[in-house]
Protein backbone atom coordinates (compact mmCIF):
# COMPACT_ATOMS: atom_id res chain seq x y z
CA UNK A 1 0.00 0.00 0.00
CA UNK A 2 2.97 2.50 0.81
CA UNK A 3 4.59 1.49 -2.23
CA UNK A 4 1.37 2.35 -4.19
CA UNK A 5 1.30 5.63 -2.65
CA UNK A 6 4.80 6.47 -2.94
CA UNK A 7 4.51 5.61 -7.18
CA UNK A 8 1.39 7.59 -7.46
CA UNK A 9 3.00 10.37 -5.13
CA UNK A 10 6.19 9.77 -7.43
CA UNK A 11 4.02 10.27 -10.96
CA UNK A 12 2.01 13.24 -10.12
CA UNK A 13 5.81 15.20 -9.68
CA UNK A 14 6.72 13.79 -12.72
CA UNK A 15 3.41 15.13 -14.96
CA UNK A 16 3.87 18.54 -13.21
CA UNK A 17 7.82 18.53 -13.98
CA UNK A 18 6.90 17.87 -17.91
CA UNK A 19 3.85 20.33 -17.72
CA UNK A 20 5.80 23.52 -16.03
CA UNK A 21 9.15 22.24 -18.19
CA UNK A 22 6.58 22.79 -21.61
CA UNK A 23 4.95 26.19 -19.85
CA UNK A 24 8.52 27.45 -19.55
CA UNK A 25 10.08 26.34 -23.05
CA UNK A 26 6.94 27.58 -24.60
CA UNK A 27 7.23 31.17 -23.11
CA UNK A 28 11.30 30.89 -23.75
CA UNK A 29 10.20 30.38 -27.54
CA UNK A 30 7.66 33.22 -27.40
CA UNK A 31 10.50 35.52 -25.91
CA UNK A 32 13.55 34.71 -27.82
CA UNK A 33 11.47 34.94 -31.13
CA UNK A 34 11.34 38.81 -32.51
CA UNK A 35 8.45 40.21 -32.32
CA UNK A 36 8.67 41.75 -35.99
CA UNK A 37 9.71 37.95 -37.40
CA UNK A 38 6.36 36.90 -36.21
CA UNK A 39 4.46 39.72 -38.17
CA UNK A 40 3.80 39.13 -41.89
CA UNK A 41 4.88 40.72 -44.87
CA UNK A 42 1.57 41.86 -46.07
CA UNK A 43 0.58 43.51 -43.09
CA UNK A 44 -0.03 47.00 -44.17
CA UNK A 45 0.88 50.35 -43.00
CA UNK A 46 -0.03 51.33 -39.61
CA UNK A 47 0.85 54.35 -37.15
CA UNK A 48 2.43 51.97 -35.05
CA UNK A 49 4.16 50.49 -37.92
CA UNK A 50 4.34 53.52 -40.74
CA UNK A 51 7.30 51.51 -42.96
CA UNK A 52 5.77 47.77 -43.11
CA UNK A 53 6.43 46.69 -46.39
CA UNK A 54 3.31 45.54 -49.11
CA UNK A 55 4.03 42.82 -51.08
CA UNK A 56 1.47 42.35 -54.63
CA UNK A 57 -0.55 39.27 -54.12
CA UNK A 58 0.88 38.20 -57.51
CA UNK A 59 4.13 37.45 -56.28
CA UNK A 60 4.10 34.35 -53.25
CA UNK A 61 6.32 34.42 -50.71
CA UNK A 62 9.62 32.97 -51.15
CA UNK A 63 8.98 33.07 -54.54
CA UNK A 64 12.31 33.08 -56.97
CA UNK A 65 11.87 35.86 -59.43
CA UNK A 66 14.89 34.32 -61.95
CA UNK A 67 18.55 33.06 -61.15
CA UNK A 68 19.46 36.45 -61.47
CA UNK A 69 16.80 38.61 -60.48
CA UNK A 70 17.66 41.21 -57.47
CA UNK A 71 14.76 42.29 -55.47
CA UNK A 72 14.39 43.94 -51.85
CA UNK A 73 14.87 41.49 -48.84
CA UNK A 74 13.09 41.99 -45.31
CA UNK A 75 15.69 43.98 -43.51
CA UNK A 76 16.57 46.16 -40.94
CA UNK A 77 19.05 49.08 -41.71
CA UNK A 78 21.01 50.52 -38.69
CA UNK A 79 21.05 53.84 -40.48
CA UNK A 80 17.32 54.42 -39.46
CA UNK A 81 18.05 55.30 -36.38
CA UNK A 82 19.61 58.44 -38.06
CA UNK A 83 22.04 58.77 -34.96
CA UNK A 84 19.22 58.80 -32.01
CA UNK A 85 20.14 55.40 -31.22
CA UNK A 86 19.96 51.74 -31.42
CA UNK A 87 16.96 50.34 -33.66
CA UNK A 88 15.13 46.89 -33.36
CA UNK A 89 13.27 44.46 -35.59
CA UNK A 90 10.37 47.06 -35.52
CA UNK A 91 12.02 49.25 -37.64
CA UNK A 92 12.41 46.81 -40.54
CA UNK A 93 11.76 47.55 -44.18
CA UNK A 94 12.35 45.90 -47.66
CA UNK A 95 16.30 46.62 -48.26
CA UNK A 96 18.25 46.51 -51.48
CA UNK A 97 20.08 42.94 -50.05
CA UNK A 98 21.10 41.57 -52.99
CA UNK A 99 22.02 43.93 -56.04
CA UNK A 100 24.03 41.65 -57.64
CA UNK A 101 22.31 38.65 -57.27
CA UNK A 102 24.34 35.36 -57.20
CA UNK A 103 27.27 37.82 -57.44
CA UNK A 104 27.13 39.38 -53.99
CA UNK A 105 30.25 37.48 -53.02
CA UNK A 106 32.68 39.62 -55.34
CA UNK A 107 30.20 42.68 -56.70
CA UNK A 108 30.31 45.06 -53.89
CA UNK A 109 33.50 47.45 -53.84
CA UNK A 110 32.39 49.03 -50.50
CA UNK A 111 34.51 52.26 -49.23
CA UNK A 112 38.59 51.38 -48.67
CA UNK A 113 39.57 49.83 -45.14
CA UNK A 114 41.54 53.42 -44.33
CA UNK A 115 41.62 56.56 -46.31
CA UNK A 116 45.37 56.24 -46.13
CA UNK A 117 47.53 53.30 -45.06
CA UNK A 118 50.34 54.24 -42.32
CA UNK A 119 53.52 52.34 -42.15
CA UNK A 120 54.16 50.32 -39.39
CA UNK A 121 57.03 47.87 -37.51
CA UNK A 122 57.04 44.83 -39.42
CA UNK A 123 55.82 46.22 -43.11
CA UNK A 124 57.81 45.14 -46.11
CA UNK A 125 58.00 47.65 -48.95
CA UNK A 126 60.38 46.98 -52.38
CA UNK A 127 62.40 50.03 -52.95
CA UNK A 128 62.79 50.51 -56.92
CA UNK A 129 65.44 52.59 -58.25
CA UNK A 130 64.93 54.70 -61.68
CA UNK A 131 67.79 56.57 -63.37
CA UNK A 132 66.31 60.29 -63.84
CA UNK A 133 68.37 61.68 -66.38
CA UNK A 134 67.23 65.10 -65.95
CA UNK A 135 69.04 68.76 -66.20
CA UNK A 136 70.47 69.31 -63.10
CA UNK A 137 70.06 72.71 -61.63
CA UNK A 138 73.60 73.32 -60.28
CA UNK A 139 76.78 72.20 -62.26
CA UNK A 140 77.74 68.98 -61.91
CA UNK A 141 80.40 67.91 -59.19
CA UNK A 142 83.46 65.87 -59.91
CA UNK A 143 83.17 63.04 -57.41
CA UNK A 144 85.66 60.28 -56.74
CA UNK A 145 86.24 57.63 -58.88
CA UNK A 146 85.47 59.79 -61.88
CA UNK A 147 87.14 59.83 -65.15
CA UNK A 148 87.96 63.00 -66.83
CA UNK A 149 90.80 64.30 -69.92
CA UNK A 150 92.85 66.88 -68.83
CA UNK A 151 94.56 68.06 -72.17
CA UNK A 152 96.75 71.55 -73.54
CA UNK A 153 96.78 72.29 -77.19
CA UNK A 154 99.95 74.38 -76.36
CA UNK A 155 101.52 72.46 -74.00
CA UNK A 156 102.18 69.25 -76.44
CA UNK A 157 100.52 66.22 -76.40
CA UNK A 158 97.77 64.76 -77.59
CA UNK A 159 94.43 62.92 -77.21
CA UNK A 160 93.01 60.09 -77.59
CA UNK A 161 92.97 58.47 -81.08
CA UNK A 162 89.29 57.95 -83.23
CA UNK A 163 90.53 53.79 -83.35
CA UNK A 164 91.21 53.60 -79.72
CA UNK A 165 89.49 56.79 -77.55
CA UNK A 166 91.33 55.40 -73.86
CA UNK A 167 95.00 55.62 -75.25
CA UNK A 168 96.57 58.00 -73.02
CA UNK A 169 99.71 60.56 -74.15
CA UNK A 170 103.02 58.48 -72.84
CA UNK A 171 105.48 61.28 -73.35
CA UNK A 172 106.81 62.71 -70.12
CA UNK A 173 106.35 66.43 -70.90
CA UNK A 174 103.03 66.08 -72.42
CA UNK A 175 100.21 68.02 -69.60
CA UNK A 176 97.71 66.01 -72.01
CA UNK A 177 96.40 62.96 -70.16
CA UNK A 178 93.49 60.19 -68.79
CA UNK A 179 93.26 60.25 -65.08
CA UNK A 180 91.01 59.16 -62.01
CA UNK A 181 89.49 60.97 -59.41
CA UNK A 182 91.37 59.59 -56.51
CA UNK A 183 90.32 58.27 -53.01
CA UNK A 184 91.61 61.32 -51.30
CA UNK A 185 89.80 63.85 -54.15
CA UNK A 186 92.92 64.99 -55.92
CA UNK A 187 94.27 63.73 -59.66
CA UNK A 188 98.06 64.31 -60.78
CA UNK A 189 98.90 66.11 -63.51
CA UNK A 190 102.58 66.81 -64.34
CA UNK A 191 104.53 69.59 -62.94
CA UNK A 192 101.46 70.92 -60.45
CA UNK A 193 101.46 67.12 -58.87
CA UNK A 194 98.44 66.41 -56.78
CA UNK A 195 95.73 68.64 -57.76
CA UNK A 196 91.91 68.96 -55.61
CA UNK A 197 89.29 68.04 -58.02
CA UNK A 198 86.33 66.50 -56.27
CA UNK A 199 83.80 68.78 -55.20
CA UNK A 200 84.81 70.66 -58.39
CA UNK A 201 82.77 71.75 -61.30
CA UNK A 202 84.47 71.11 -64.53
CA UNK A 203 84.86 74.96 -65.54
CA UNK A 204 85.69 75.31 -62.13
CA UNK A 205 88.95 72.79 -62.41
CA UNK A 206 89.69 74.09 -66.34
CA UNK A 207 90.31 77.45 -64.64
CA UNK A 208 92.44 76.25 -61.34
CA UNK A 209 94.90 74.34 -63.81
CA UNK A 210 95.13 77.06 -65.81
CA UNK A 211 96.03 79.48 -63.11
CA UNK A 212 98.05 77.30 -62.08
CA UNK A 213 100.11 76.50 -65.19
CA UNK A 214 100.69 79.69 -65.98
CA UNK A 215 103.88 79.61 -63.78
CA UNK A 216 105.22 77.29 -67.01
CA UNK A 217 103.51 78.21 -69.49
CA UNK A 218 102.79 81.48 -71.30
CA UNK A 219 99.14 80.17 -72.39
CA UNK A 220 98.46 76.75 -71.22
CA UNK A 221 95.33 76.62 -73.13
CA UNK A 222 93.65 73.62 -70.66
CA UNK A 223 90.91 71.81 -71.69
CA UNK A 224 88.87 69.12 -69.38
CA UNK A 225 86.42 66.87 -70.50
CA UNK A 226 84.29 64.16 -68.65
CA UNK A 227 84.75 60.58 -69.63
CA UNK A 228 83.04 58.47 -66.87
CA UNK A 229 80.99 60.84 -64.27
CA UNK A 230 78.13 59.56 -61.73
CA UNK A 231 80.03 57.26 -60.12
CA UNK A 232 78.19 56.98 -57.24
CA UNK A 233 75.40 56.97 -58.78
CA UNK A 234 76.77 53.87 -60.81
CA UNK A 235 77.46 52.14 -57.52
CA UNK A 236 74.40 52.80 -56.22
CA UNK A 237 72.35 51.07 -59.30
CA UNK A 238 74.93 48.23 -59.19
CA UNK A 239 74.07 48.26 -55.32
CA UNK A 240 70.73 47.42 -56.07
CA UNK A 241 70.64 45.45 -59.36
CA UNK A 242 68.47 42.42 -58.92
CA UNK A 243 67.86 41.78 -62.56
CA UNK A 244 69.92 38.85 -62.57
CA UNK A 245 67.70 37.57 -59.28
CA UNK A 246 64.24 36.07 -58.96
CA UNK A 247 63.02 39.77 -58.29
CA UNK A 248 64.15 41.18 -61.12
CA UNK A 249 64.96 45.10 -61.97
CA UNK A 250 67.13 47.51 -59.97
CA UNK A 251 65.05 47.17 -56.40
CA UNK A 252 66.10 46.07 -52.88
CA UNK A 253 63.23 44.54 -50.29
CA UNK A 254 63.38 45.93 -47.05
CA UNK A 255 61.46 45.80 -43.60
CA UNK A 256 60.91 48.15 -41.46
CA UNK A 257 62.91 47.73 -37.83
CA UNK A 258 61.46 48.06 -34.64
CA UNK A 259 62.81 51.60 -34.30
CA UNK A 260 61.05 52.59 -37.62
CA UNK A 261 63.32 52.61 -39.70
CA UNK A 262 65.11 51.39 -42.87
CA UNK A 263 68.52 51.00 -44.09
CA UNK A 264 69.21 51.94 -47.89
CA UNK A 265 72.16 51.83 -49.71
CA UNK A 266 73.51 55.73 -50.28
CA UNK A 267 72.16 57.39 -47.28
CA UNK A 268 71.70 54.90 -44.23
CA UNK A 269 68.59 54.96 -41.49
CA UNK A 270 65.46 56.42 -42.88
CA UNK A 271 62.80 56.90 -39.90
CA UNK A 272 59.58 56.28 -41.77
CA UNK A 273 57.46 54.73 -39.39
CA UNK A 274 53.48 55.97 -39.33
CA UNK A 275 54.27 57.85 -42.89
CA UNK A 276 52.05 57.04 -46.05
CA UNK A 277 54.00 55.49 -48.62
CA UNK A 278 53.77 58.47 -50.50
CA UNK A 279 55.14 60.87 -47.91
CA UNK A 280 58.22 57.52 -47.60
CA UNK A 281 59.02 58.24 -51.23
CA UNK A 282 59.43 62.34 -50.41
CA UNK A 283 61.50 61.73 -47.54
CA UNK A 284 63.72 58.95 -49.33
CA UNK A 285 64.37 61.14 -52.66
CA UNK A 286 65.06 64.12 -50.75
CA UNK A 287 67.72 62.30 -49.32
CA UNK A 288 69.03 61.11 -52.44
CA UNK A 289 69.12 64.21 -53.96
CA UNK A 290 70.89 65.94 -51.28
CA UNK A 291 73.67 62.96 -51.58
CA UNK A 292 73.55 61.09 -54.95
CA UNK A 293 71.37 63.11 -57.27
CA UNK A 294 70.07 61.50 -60.64
CA UNK A 295 68.00 58.85 -58.91
CA UNK A 296 64.27 58.28 -58.15
CA UNK A 297 62.46 55.77 -55.67
CA UNK A 298 59.44 54.42 -55.80
CA UNK A 299 58.25 52.27 -52.38
CA UNK A 300 55.94 49.68 -53.06
CA UNK A 301 54.07 47.83 -50.22
CA UNK A 302 54.73 44.16 -50.25
CA UNK A 303 53.39 42.82 -47.16
CA UNK A 304 51.89 44.13 -44.34
CA UNK A 305 52.95 43.28 -40.64
CA UNK A 306 50.31 40.43 -39.64
CA UNK A 307 47.71 41.96 -37.07
CA UNK A 308 46.60 39.28 -34.44
CA UNK A 309 43.86 39.46 -32.10
CA UNK A 310 43.57 37.04 -29.22
CA UNK A 311 40.11 35.38 -27.85
CA UNK A 312 40.26 33.67 -24.63
CA UNK A 313 37.90 32.77 -21.90
CA UNK A 314 34.81 30.76 -22.44
CA UNK A 315 35.04 29.75 -25.81
CA UNK A 316 35.64 26.56 -27.85
CA UNK A 317 39.26 27.33 -28.92
CA UNK A 318 40.84 30.00 -27.51
CA UNK A 319 43.90 31.41 -28.88
CA UNK A 320 45.65 33.96 -31.77
CA UNK A 321 43.84 34.30 -34.42
CA UNK A 322 45.49 36.25 -37.58
CA UNK A 323 43.20 39.93 -38.49
CA UNK A 324 43.30 39.31 -42.56
CA UNK A 325 40.47 42.05 -42.54
CA UNK A 326 38.21 43.97 -40.51
CA UNK A 327 36.70 42.31 -38.07
CA UNK A 328 34.22 42.44 -35.18
CA UNK A 329 33.59 41.26 -31.65
CA UNK A 330 31.03 38.57 -33.19
CA UNK A 331 33.43 37.43 -36.16
CA UNK A 332 35.94 37.25 -33.45
CA UNK A 333 34.15 34.72 -30.98
CA UNK A 334 33.49 32.92 -34.31
CA UNK A 335 36.82 32.49 -35.49
CA UNK A 336 37.15 30.51 -31.44
CA UNK A 337 34.34 28.31 -32.56
CA UNK A 338 31.67 30.09 -30.87
CA UNK A 339 30.95 30.73 -27.40
CA UNK A 340 30.24 27.87 -24.96
CA UNK A 341 27.33 26.67 -22.64
CA UNK A 342 28.00 29.45 -19.71
CA UNK A 343 29.32 32.17 -21.23
CA UNK A 344 28.94 35.71 -19.83
CA UNK A 345 27.43 37.20 -23.15
CA UNK A 346 26.03 40.35 -21.37
CA UNK A 347 29.88 41.40 -20.01
CA UNK A 348 32.27 40.64 -22.94
CA UNK A 349 35.40 42.89 -22.07
CA UNK A 350 37.82 44.14 -24.70
CA UNK A 351 40.85 45.49 -23.51
CA UNK A 352 43.18 47.26 -26.18
CA UNK A 353 46.71 49.25 -26.37
CA UNK A 354 46.47 52.67 -27.51
CA UNK A 355 48.48 54.17 -30.08
CA UNK A 356 51.21 55.23 -26.93
CA UNK A 357 50.75 51.75 -25.85
CA UNK A 358 48.63 52.28 -22.54
CA UNK A 359 46.07 50.33 -21.36
CA UNK A 360 42.88 50.55 -22.48
CA UNK A 361 38.87 48.35 -21.86
CA UNK A 362 35.56 48.44 -23.01
CA UNK A 363 32.89 46.12 -22.11
CA UNK A 364 30.48 45.07 -24.89
CA UNK A 365 26.72 42.95 -24.34
CA UNK A 366 26.38 41.03 -27.29
CA UNK A 367 24.11 38.16 -26.71
CA UNK A 368 20.90 40.26 -27.57
CA UNK A 369 22.43 40.07 -31.29
CA UNK A 370 23.84 36.22 -30.42
CA UNK A 371 20.22 35.19 -29.60
CA UNK A 372 18.95 36.80 -33.09
CA UNK A 373 17.15 39.77 -30.15
CA UNK A 374 19.11 42.60 -31.50
CA UNK A 375 19.46 43.04 -35.56
CA UNK A 376 21.75 46.27 -35.22
CA UNK A 377 23.78 45.73 -32.12
CA UNK A 378 26.11 49.00 -31.08
CA UNK A 379 27.96 46.61 -29.03
CA UNK A 380 29.15 44.95 -32.32
CA UNK A 381 32.20 46.88 -32.50
CA UNK A 382 35.58 47.04 -34.79
CA UNK A 383 38.59 45.18 -33.21
CA UNK A 384 42.04 46.41 -33.38
CA UNK A 385 45.35 44.91 -33.76
CA UNK A 386 46.50 42.92 -30.70
CA UNK A 387 42.84 43.54 -28.88
CA UNK A 388 42.05 40.84 -26.15
CA UNK A 389 38.62 39.43 -26.48
CA UNK A 390 37.68 38.16 -22.73
CA UNK A 391 34.26 35.98 -22.67
CA UNK A 392 33.85 35.39 -19.03
CA UNK A 393 31.61 32.94 -17.12
CA UNK A 394 28.28 33.78 -16.09
CA UNK A 395 27.48 33.85 -11.67
CA UNK A 396 25.69 30.42 -12.37
CA UNK A 397 28.78 28.99 -13.64
CA UNK A 398 31.04 30.62 -11.23
CA UNK A 399 28.74 29.10 -8.57
CA UNK A 400 29.74 25.69 -10.00
CA UNK A 401 33.12 26.38 -9.75
CA UNK A 402 33.19 27.28 -6.58
CA UNK A 403 30.81 24.39 -5.30
CA UNK A 404 33.58 22.06 -7.20
CA UNK A 405 36.75 23.68 -5.74
CA UNK A 406 35.67 23.87 -2.03
CA UNK A 407 32.98 20.64 -1.78
CA UNK A 408 33.85 17.95 -4.74
CA UNK A 409 37.51 18.89 -5.00
CA UNK A 410 38.22 20.22 -1.41
CA UNK A 411 36.09 18.85 1.67
CA UNK A 412 34.59 16.54 0.12
CA UNK A 413 38.21 14.66 -0.85
CA UNK A 414 39.96 15.41 2.36
CA UNK A 415 37.12 14.13 4.58
CA UNK A 416 34.57 11.41 3.94
CA UNK A 417 31.22 12.03 3.11
CA UNK A 418 29.78 10.20 6.13
CA UNK A 419 32.03 11.79 8.79
CA UNK A 420 30.68 15.21 7.51
CA UNK A 421 26.63 14.24 7.11
CA UNK A 422 27.21 11.41 9.70
CA UNK A 423 25.17 8.80 7.32
CA UNK A 424 25.02 5.64 9.24
CA UNK A 425 27.59 6.57 11.93
CA UNK A 426 27.07 7.80 14.92
CA UNK A 427 30.88 8.96 15.77
CA UNK A 428 34.06 9.24 14.16
CA UNK A 429 35.61 6.79 16.92
CA UNK A 430 32.40 4.11 15.50
CA UNK A 431 34.08 4.87 11.57
CA UNK A 432 37.52 4.27 12.80
CA UNK A 433 36.09 0.54 14.80
CA UNK A 434 34.59 -0.30 11.56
Amino acid sequence: MRYCKSQARLSAALTTVVVVGAALLAAFLELAEPKAIRSTLSDSPTAANPIAPVVSSDIQLCQALGPAAPYPIWSVDSAAGRGCGEVGWDSRGCGNWQSYAQGEYVGHARLPHVPEYRLRVGDRLAMYYLRTREVLRHPYELQVGDVIYVESLTAGGGGPTAANPNDAITSSDALSRQVIIQPDGTITVPLLGQVRAAGLSIPALREHLETSYRKYYRVPAITVTALEVDTRLRDLLDTVDARGAIAGGQQIQVNITPAGRINLPGIGSVYIQGLTVAEAKMEIDSRYAATIPGVRVTPDLLERAQRFVYVLGEVETPGQFELTGPTTVMQAIALAGGWQVGANLRQVVVFRRGDDWRLLATMVDVRGALYARRPVPADEIWLNDSDIVLIPKNPIQMADEVVEQVFTRGLYSAVPLEVIWGQGFATVTSILAQ
